[in-house]
């Protein structure tokens, strides 16, 4: 089969689908933006995210290793 009959074929199954996925995975080959969960999460985390962006943007952070130590103190975990 050369190639503009492959396309009109494929054209044709295109059409006559209703599977959402096989259009989804169409998409993405042909370069649109995969979905992006940030798109679907509540407006509550999104902004719990940006203040948290915010607070590393001003150096509002604290390392692993002292969180962690702090805790070890607070609750006496020895290592």
């Amino acid at each position: 089969m050369d190639l503009q009959a492959e396309k009109i074929e494929l054209m044709k199954q295109l059409l006559e689908t209703n599977s959402r996925e096989v259009i989804e995975r169409l998409k993405l080959v042909f370069g649109e933006k995969e979905h992006d969960f940030y798109d679907d999460l509540p407006l509550y985390v999104k902004e719990s995210l940006e203040r948290g962006l915010k607070d590393v943007e001003n150096g509002r952070v604290r390392d692993h290793e002292l969180v962690m130590h702090d805790i070890k103190v607070k609750y006496g975990i020895k290592d």
